[in-house]
């Protein structure tokens, strides 16, 4: 069915989007406004290449990039939380590198065959009909991205450590006074940010594209920037965003091969940019609900803490 393949490329479209932004709520959550999500996603994308290409294991894979993107967040962690450097900057200077970087080191891996991550198929429940293979026929790493929903929804506002966290967020001053150690909790919120990062590089170089190519989060790291604020900060929104976002951008792919099919000339490039024209036009109508941006976004947020000594 085309319809069922469509909503199967949705949702491989949307986990690394969901993923991205989920680590990046948490760790905005905390105060911390990390713009190097896109060079921890593509670093988490080819490290994840290189070692199911070594190991023959896209779980190896997995692994990989999750450390990849923590490794690379621990280093935009020891600049602005302990250098105290600028937050945007710093984020901006790191996706530079990762860009360059995972070229570099993905160069020998270029062009080659990929180790793809094959679907878990859950007896009976698989043999519904739509239902089945689009929930109960997935891969790992859409199950986590799930999961993750659930654990950071459940996290942030069931737990006492959320709380400390949301705390930290709204005022790290007072966060402080009352004895929680705010450097080493975003020190976890940001390598947490970084893993989910790299996780979804994972998703792109093991299932959605399994092969290694240059640059190929291809700005989904600021898309999930975006579906941070379009969210609110609320990890439900977050899945409900990122699933909004993986449709236009697979809309457009079939928007292209419509536009031939029907002769009529549009420009590839134009409809290419139509999932970012979509972030942009998102962000204009959130910024006019002023009260709502203000009641959820942390108070804190990129704002340096230097704790008395």
């Amino acid at each position: 069915m085309i319809f069922e393949a469509i909503l199967l490329t949705i949702i491989t479209a949307s986990t690394p989007l969901v993923i991205a932004a989920m680590g990046e709520l948490v760790t905005e959550r905390a105060g911390v406004l990390n713009l190097g999500v896109e060079g921890m996603m593509i670093m988490g994308a080819v490290a994840a290449f290189a070692a199911a290409q070594l190991t023959g294991t896209p779980l190896a894979g997995i692994v990989a990039g999750i450390a990849a993107g923590a490794a690379f967040s621990l280093l935009f962690g020891f600049l602005t939380l302990t250098l105290v450097t600028n937050q945007v900057a710093t984020g901006l200077a790191l996706t530079i590198l990762g860009l360059g970087l995972s070229g570099q080191l993905g160069e020998p891996f270029a062009g080659q065959p990929g180790t793809k991550l094959q679907p878990i198929d859950i007896p009976l429940l698989s043999d519904i009909p739509v239902i089945g293979p689009l929930l109960f026929r997935q891969d790992l790493i859409f199950y986590l991205s799930i999961a993750l929903v659930i654990g950071v929804n459940w996290f942030l506002f069931k737990s006492r450590k959320g709380l400390m966290l949301r705390a930290i967020g709204d005022n790290h001053a007072s966060a402080h006074a009352l004895g929680i150690k705010v450097i080493r909790a975003r020190y976890l919120a940001v390598m947490f940010g970084g893993a989910c990062a790299g996780l979804a590089g994972a998703q792109l170089s093991l299932v959605y594209t399994p092969q290694w190519v240059e640059n190929m989060s291809a700005g989904r790291g600021w898309i999930a920037l975006a579906l941070v604020v379009f969210a609110s900060w609320r990890p439900w929104r977050v899945l409900a965003g990122g699933y909004l976002f993986g449709a236009v951008t697979v809309g457009q792919l079939h928007a292209q091969v419509l536009a031939q099919t029907l002769g009529i000339a549009i420009p590839s490039q134009f409809l290419s940019a139509l999932p970012y024209a979509a972030t942009i036009v998102v962000l204009i109508v959130i910024s006019h609900n002023r009260r709502t941006t203000l009641i959820n976004t942390p108070a804190s947020l990129g704002k340096p803490f230097v704790p008395d000594r």
